[in-house]
């Protein structure tokens, strides 16, 4: 039973996501079943669905878990995924629009470097209000998201705008600055490769380097990794917020070089915001927001399909995802008090 504990509790949220999902159906007055067999349809319904709705969408939703994951591990609450990308994808499009034909074969890379560099400045705001100013990174990074979301409509209304005025986009990538796909027949792209790749560096980084004990160790107690670890809390704190906004800014630069090839006023559908509830589900471990990623982005797919087939509006899918959260951090806080309370009974004996 010790070794199936750490599955029992992803089970059982996987149980509750269900159960909530049929509780909102029915209380919606929707037909349970039509609903459910659109959702999985649209899911898994053919290899076209799965490879191109659900593992498509959940490489976004990979990197910004792993984003959320690692910046939690820290204990920095960076809710500015979501920012974060979206500055990445602004920063892909204008590298790829504006040199992408002058760069030939490392069109792509440039890409792909540009999102991650700016999705970390866009962290490193949040850094220095924290370290420089006492400015709760909570308040600076759900602002700074709506910075990045008005930023990216200001871009395709006006500097990357295409030629005719006319729509709220940008010109598309030209084709060498496009991620290549990697399974024929289908839009599965090279993303989803980074994205696994990522989460088993990000993995490795945290269990066998210096750094990354060190990120586990300020996340754990700042103050005894300060004093006892004579670790440089500030310095360990801002490098992993600039690594978990790289992380999403590599997210967003996927989606335009891989999915849409082009910057859009409404990219993001809330990738940075569902990345939280991804990381909650892995428990914060690089490893598990992959299969965690992957069910979100199938809950993604299959709502698109729901709506479309069974008249179910997509926001449903949006409340269980929400749902998610609030029953990790209860899960969270009751196994906390659990341990507190064993803890107690040990001292009186």
């Amino acid at each position: 039973m010790g070794r199936l504990a750490p599955l029992l509790a992803p089970l059982l949220i996987v149980a509750a996501i269900a159960g909530a999902l049929l509780l909102l159906l029915t209380a919606g007055g929707h037909d349970v079943g039509v609903a459910l067999e659109a959702l999985g349809r649209g899911a898994f319904g053919s290899n076209y669905a799965f490879f191109s709705g659900t593992l498509v969408r959940s490489v976004p939703l990979i990197l910004a878990g792993l984003a959320v994951a690692l910046a939690f591990r820290a204990g920095i609450l960076n809710i500015g995924a979501e920012g974060q990308l979206l500055a990445g994808a602004g920063a892909a499009a204008a590298v790829g629009i504006v040199l992408g034909d002058r760069l030939g074969m490392l069109a792509v890379p440039a890409v792909l470097l540009a999102g991650m560099i700016l999705g970390a400045a866009w962290a490193g705001i949040a850094a220095v209000l924290r370290s420089r100013f006492g400015v709760l990174e909570v308040i600076s990074t759900i602002m700074l998201n709506f910075v990045a979301l008005y930023g990216v409509g200001w871009l395709v209304h006006g500097p990357l705008q295409e030629p005719s005025r006319i729509y709220p986009q940008s010109l598309p990538l030209p084709e060498v600055a496009r991620l290549p796909m990697i399974l024929p027949g289908t839009r599965l792209h090279l993303g989803f490769l980074l994205a696994l790749v990522a989460a088993a560096v990000t993995w490795y980084a945290l269990r066998h380097t210096a750094a990354g004990f060190r990120v586990l160790m300020t996340g754990a107690n700042a103050d005894a990794a300060r004093s006892a670890g004579r670790i440089r809390v500030a310095r360990t704190m801002t490098g992993a917020f600039l690594a978990s906004g790289a992380l999403a800014g590599l997210a967003g630069a996927s989606e335009v070089s891989g999915v849409t090839f082009a910057l859009y006023e409404n990219l993001s559908p809330g990738y940075g915001y569902t990345a939280i509830a991804v990381a909650l589900l892995a428990r914060l471990e690089p490893w598990l927001v992959v299969p965690s990623g992957i069910m979100f982005g199938a809950l993604e797919a299959g709502a698109a399909a729901m709506q479309r087939d069974a008249g179910v509006p997509a926001s449903v899918v949006t409340v269980v995802e929400a749902a998610v959260i609030l029953i990790v951090l209860a899960a969270g806080q009751m196994r906390a008090l659990g341990v507190t309370a064993a803890a107690a009974v040990e001292a009186e004996r």
